[in-house]
């Protein structure tokens, strides 16, 4: 979803649209054109992988229907992933009333549950139609998944997680996200649907960017 679409939305729901994965732009073989197919970040934004690993970053909205249509064929291309290549999730805000689910999110990562609940989540909002817009909806939710209210609290309300709250920001605005989903390579290259055609041809755009980076290009 584009970012001046989240205008158009009320709380805790989402409209879908054909920008990202509904596609007019037919898919090329030919190898991604810089300025076309993705966009090189002058400057470049700050990344956390260690050194030898090449950082991808998935930019996404829980409330984000495209968001959620990308997840299973994100997650395959995760089991994929090549050892010196790292997945960074990043929920953005494009508005204050986004940061509940990014506190959600990060909350979920300290508590090491992002693998037993992430996609958990995006089901409960998208087919369970559950309103988690708000700090009191989402600690209901979680705690009826068997998460411990008092730590889940306690990490919610952390410096840790205000922490990277603050910093997916200010990411996002590094990599100049323009709507979700969408990815960015190495602090220097930036994809989504609409650039790339699909969200799966993204990845292949992805993939390219990551050789390059390996290559030293």
């Amino acid at each position: 979803m584009k970012r001046r679409e989240f205008t158009q939305l009320t709380t805790g729901a989402a409209v879908a649209s054909a920008t990202l994965l509904g596609t007019s732009v037919q898919a090329q073989a030919s190898k991604p054109k810089a300025g076309t197919d993705y966009q090189v970040l002058d400057p470049r934004a700050p990344v956390e992988a260690s050194a030898g690993k090449i950082e991808v970053v998935e930019f996404f909205w829980y409330n984000c229907p495209h968001c959620n249509a990308f997840e299973p064929t994100l997650q395959a291309w995760i089991g994929k992933l090549p050892k010196d290549v790292v997945l960074r999730r990043v929920p953005v805000a494009f508005q204050d009333s986004f940061a509940p689910q990014q506190r959600l999110y990060f909350t979920l990562e300290a508590m090491g549950l992002v693998e037993k609940l992430h996609a958990k989540v995006f089901a409960a909002i998208h087919v369970e139609k559950k309103n988690l817009a708000s700090g009191e909806a989402i600690l209901e939710w979680v705690v009826q998944q068997g998460v411990d209210k008092a730590k889940f609290v306690q990490q919610y309300n952390s410096f840790t997680v205000v922490t990277k709250v603050t910093k997916a920001t200010q990411l996002q605005n590094a990599y100049k996200v323009e709507g979700v989903p969408a990815l960015g390579v190495a602090g220097r290259y930036y994809t989504d649907g609409s650039m790339a055609g699909t969200m799966p041809r993204a990845l292949q755009v992805v993939d390219v960017l990551v050789a390059d980076v390996r290559a030293g290009r």
